[in-house]
């Protein structure tokens, strides 16, 4: 850093960091919107990087900065299918666990139903996301420099 910067203090980039451009770069590069020539100057711009602003630039000019295609990736799409694989086998225990309850009370109102609704709610939501790749998003947290938006 020279002596005469006057801006906020630059922060040095991770490992981490690196490697999740370095994700997005190379499945742009499987997408076909970065060619083999292109796609290498970036990734090894991405590995000599030292500072987070550094990277913002290198994604900038990819569809939402190249997270679209790396939710399309099978390993995200494996994921996404396994959280949502979890969740339904979750609102089935617990749906067996309230109508168990449910038959023990002896009520005459189907009382599991009200929590039921809820849950298959929560779930239909889950399956929607899945589809819009917002959860590849909250799993994979995109680096704030990297947010769109940001400048």
């Amino acid at each position: 850093m020279t002596e005469n910067w006057t801006g906020p203090a630059r922060m040095r980039t991770s490992d981490q960091e690196r490697e999740q451009i370095a994700e997005i770069l190379r499945a742009a590069m499987a997408e076909g919107r970065l060619n083999l020539e292109e796609g290498e100057e970036r990734l090894a711009a991405t590995y000599a990087a030292k500072y987070r602003d550094e990277l913002g630039p290198l994604t900038a000019d990819l569809p939402d900065g190249g997270r679209r295609a790396l939710a399309e990736t099978p390993q995200a799409r494996l994921a996404t299918r396994r959280h949502l694989r979890r969740h339904a086998s979750f609102v089935a225990l617990a749906a067996l666990f309230l109508t168990g309850l449910w038959v023990l009370s002896g009520a005459h109102f189907f009382w599991p139903a009200i929590p039921l609704v809820f849950l298959v709610m929560g779930l239909v939501r889950h399956a929607r996301w899945r589809r819009y790749g917002a959860y590849y998003h909250a799993q994979y947290r995109v680096a704030p420099w990297n947010a769109p938006g940001h400048r």
